[in-house]
């Protein structure tokens, strides 16, 4: 079943999937090198505020997702909580806020006083550029997910697995955090199936005007 829903979320003709998937890589390219050139110096000063606060942690986060065809890789973020904030997630997990195989909480308490600014105006996702760059992760693609978290998926849900995981996507311009497990999976899987060149700096434009209002990130 999940090889013939696959198949038929692929886009139609395969010139054009060519085409897109060219296209989609070399803008993922260009975009992921003048964005970490454009942000490094908020990059050194976000590196050093981390630094100040909690001087034994480390800068950057790294953490095991699910990428295309369930690949694990490895994510980066600018760390945004405690060093130990792994270990005190299974006292949380009742008070998760999102419905479904994902976590969310906004007043989560492992995450510090910086973190709270960088993940307010989605900093913390910057480092995601450097994920772009090695292929890891496409400039739009749905979220990857947690090893945690696709343990309780369906094969339904695992469709959303099927192309490159992105670091925006239809979910996150669509009311990200009020929206169910389920609305996203739906979400992921329209633009999988819809998916354009278009489409992608359509998401990207939107996703730089909610960065700039930046009031549901968390």
């Amino acid at each position: 079943m999940l090889k013939t829903e696959s198949k038929r979320l692929a886009l139609g003709k395969s010139d054009d999937l060519v085409f897109y998937t060219i296209t989609k890589r070399t803008m993922d390219i260009v975009g992921s090198l003048l964005g970490l050139l454009f942000f490094s110096p908020l990059f050194l000063v976000i590196a050093i505020l981390i630094k100040l606060e909690d001087p034994k942690g480390s800068v950057f986060f790294r953490q095991t997702r699910i990428g295309k065809f369930e690949k694990p890789f490895k994510m980066y973020k600018f760390r945004s909580m405690v060093s130990n904030a792994e270990e005190k997630l299974a006292e949380l997990l009742a008070q998760n806020e999102i419905q479904g195989a994902m976590f969310k909480m906004r007043d989560d308490p492992r995450i510090t006083r910086i973190g709270k600014f960088i993940r307010k105006t989605s900093i913390d996702e910057l480092p995601q550029l450097f994920n772009v760059l090695k292929g890891d992760m496409s400039l739009v693609g749905p979220r990857p997910p947690l090893p945690r978290e696709v343990e309780e998926y369906t094969e339904y849900d695992k469709l959303r697995l099927t192309v490159t995981s992105g670091c925006t996507g239809l979910w996150q311009v669509s009311g990200r955090n009020n929206l169910s497990f389920q609305q996203m999976v739906e979400l992921d899987l329209e633009y999988i199936q819809n998916r354009s060149i278009a489409g992608d700096l359509k998401i990207i434009f939107k996703t730089f005007k909610l960065l700039a209002g930046a009031k549901d990130a968390f």
